[in-house]
């Protein structure tokens, strides 16, 4: 495998959600979300960094001029990260013309959104230049939907030239087409350039890490599951009605260990010919997930994720497939994530 070797090095993390995106929080609410106790906190545990989402609407206006009060959220977090040795990924998650969920976003059928995106990035580039570029590093955009690959590698480009039109050496985390899905890692076209890391992200079986999530059309699934294997018994699916059966059929794949495996041959290949590290930057279990099955899924893909040498972040701190929730840290979990 070639390698190239970056500053900005890391290995385990996870993912300061719903604080400066996907949150309605503003004001004192929005402030007392994600505080500098916190940072101590993952800290302490034995994290190394902490990828932080940003929304497009949180931090700039409708005319593209930075919010103040966000920026200086943001920058804050990046003092507390710096001051307990945690490095940063500032992940540009939501744009007004561009979400994870959205069919046809207009980030890709329209030139004037994809050159804000362009302006978007100059703009944060400018808030953020001064940071050392081995402590922080910049997420183009979280979850790509373009309906054409192309389309997405060229939206991408823009972006990537313009931090580099003023940071060349800035870390750049780069992934692939259909929500960072491994599936899609050779459709994305790697720019010849040193300073990238590659990103995947993994919820598989979705049957299991989004579980009853009211926000999947699997969610209306409440029956048992299990894994490893599949996830839904014959006996199971016989009950359920149409058309949800046959979505969930589609969706039934057998899981284990190897399949995880097998699922990340594509990136596997990618840095192989690149040489560009890789990072899954989301993973995790929902919380109505059985905990059975959410400690057993985490110990079999963060043991293929070390068996590769791969980075990681999970999802998420403390929102629905938070490390802590209202009652405390998910202890089993944390514990197979940070053992050596």
């Amino acid at each position: 495998m070639r390698s190239r070797l970056m500053s900005f090095t890391i290995q385990r993390g996870t993912n300061i959600s719903h604080w400066l995106s996907q949150s309605k929080r503003r004001g004192a609410e929005r402030r007392a979300w994600f505080t500098q106790p916190d940072v101590k906190r993952l800290a302490d545990l034995g994290l190394d960094h902490l990828r932080i989402p940003i929304d497009e609407e949180q931090m700039w206006d409708e005319a593209g001029n930075p919010e103040p009060e966000a920026f200086d959220l943001l920058q804050a977090a990046l003092d507390w990260c710096a001051d307990v040795g945690l490095r940063a990924i500032v992940d540009l998650h939501i744009l007004r013309s561009h979400y994870f969920l959205d069919t046809s976003p207009k980030l890709y059928t329209d030139p004037a959104e994809a050159e804000r995106f362009a302006a978007l990035w100059q703009s944060l580039s400018e808030q953020l230049h001064e940071r050392p570029v081995d402590w922080v590093a910049y997420e183009l955009l979280n979850e790509a939907v373009a309906p054409d690959p192309a389309d997405w590698n060229r939206v991408a480009m823009m972006g990537y030239r313009a931090i580099r039109e003023q940071e060349p050496e800035r870390v750049i985390v780069l992934g692939s087409n259909k929500f960072c899905m491994p599936e899609t890692f050779d459709q994305l076209e790697v720019p010849d350039d040193k300073h990238l890391l590659l990103t995947f992200h993994f919820y598989f079986p979705l049957l299991v890490t989004h579980y009853t999530a009211g926000w999947m059309p699997s969610g209306a699934y409440v029956g048992p599951i299990h894994y490893p294997g599949p996830a839904i018994l014959p006996e199971d699916m016989a009950v359920v009605e149409e058309p949800l059966a046959s979505h969930l059929r589609e969706l039934n794949i057998p899981y284990d260990r190897e399949r995880m495996r097998a699922e990340l041959r594509k990136p596997l290949a990618v840095r192989e010919q690149t040489g560009h590290p890789l990072y899954c930057g989301e993973f995790g279990c929902y919380h109505h997930t059985p905990q059975p099955l959410r400690v057993a899924w985490f110990r079999d893909f963060i043991e293929v994720l070390r068996e590769y040498q791969i980075a990681w972040a999970t999802w998420d701190y403390k929102g629905n497939f938070g490390l802590y929730t209202a009652n405390g840290p998910d202890q089993e979990v944390i514990d197979i994530l940070l053992q050596e």
